[in-house]
């Protein structure tokens, strides 16, 4: 099988984990730096340019697209959907995860817990408190749509704090959503891995000392942890919510039970492999394996 890694660093330890694991199931793995390819499109005849040549008798690729480069991403992704080739993440369920607002949207139309969120664009003055009261008061969390890893996550302690922040931020013509802070979950949260509608991996992530944020990459640390069969079902639901096969949900631990705070769909494996001592990448390999032999059975079906 040939497989192809979208990503723009060989040097990750997620990128290195997945062609380790391609490999040692006699795989064939190229890493591709989606940003460095070009759509081709003729009649019929649909291609992806990479390094002067076209990239041909690809199986299967396996999307790690960043969210600075999610538009030229997912437009990479989607033309190898074009080409019939296997992707483990949907050009459409990335874009949809990605995008704060409407992944908060589609999981509370699902009926997943979700904690209190507001958005308005630029509001006035006057709707300020209304919308700090929606939310519970002070402690609350500002976003900016656009943040990731923990980036462009703020804690308004005070209500004039928050008043100021979301002030601040409206008068830049900047985009937040506003939501409240889960004093119960005490700066931890819990990234579930799923591939394929199963739980592959669980750790409970802890903020440094002073820090709000529970992300890795702001120095948290991460430990192995067991799930309540709610929180089971509620990362299970989210990634399908998203459309993801592969996902990492975020998730609260709070009076009213799991809360999600957001669905990714190109979860680091170190993380997650170092606290459970799980062969992750080796899951995502599996997966990627069945689905290619589903698609050549399907395929040779239709021929016969």
């Amino acid at each position: 099988m040939k497989i192809a890694i979208l990503s723009r660093n060989p040097e990750l330890y997620s990128t290195n984990r997945l062609v380790e694991a391609a490999q040692n199931n006699n795989h064939e793995v190229l890493i591709v730096d989606h940003a460095k390819c070009s759509v081709v499109m003729e009649k019929g005849k649909p291609g992806v340019l990479y390094n002067g040549h076209l990239l041909e008798q690809i199986d299967a690729i396996i999307p790690r697209i960043g969210a600075s480069i999610t538009f030229y991403g997912t437009a990479i992704v989607r033309q190898f959907e074009m080409m019939r080739v296997f992707s483990t993440a949907e050009s459409q369920a990335i874009i949809r995860s990605r995008d704060k607002l409407r992944s908060l949207q589609v999981l509370s139309r699902e009926g997943l817990g979700i904690p209190k969120t507001v958005f308005a664009k630029h509001p006035k003055n006057q709707d300020v408190e209304e919308l700090i009261d929606h939310v519970g008061g002070t402690p609350l969390i500002i976003k900016l749509l656009e943040g990731t890893q923990g980036l462009g996550v703020v804690l308004a302690d005070t209500q004039a704090s928050a008043k100021s922040m979301i002030e601040a931020f409206s008068g830049i013509k900047t985009n937040i959503l506003i939501q409240e802070y889960i004093k119960e979950a005490k700066g931890t949260d819990i990234r579930v891995f799923v591939v394929n509608k199963e739980i592959v991996g669980a750790m409970e992530r802890k903020g440094k000392e002073g820090e709000f944020r529970s992300n890795l990459h702001r120095g948290g640390k991460g430990t192995i942890v067991s799930l309540t069969k709610r929180e089971q079902s509620a990362a299970i639901n989210a990634a399908k919510a998203m459309g993801l096969s592969i996902a990492g949900v975020d998730i609260l631990r709070s009076s009213r039970g799991p809360l999600i705070v957001e669905v990714n769909s190109s979860p680091g494996l170190e993380g997650i492999e170092a606290a459970t001592q799980v062969d992750i990448a080796g899951k995502i390999i599996s997966f990627v394996e069945d689905n290619v032999v589903k698609k050549k059975r399907r395929k040779s079906s239709l021929k016969g």
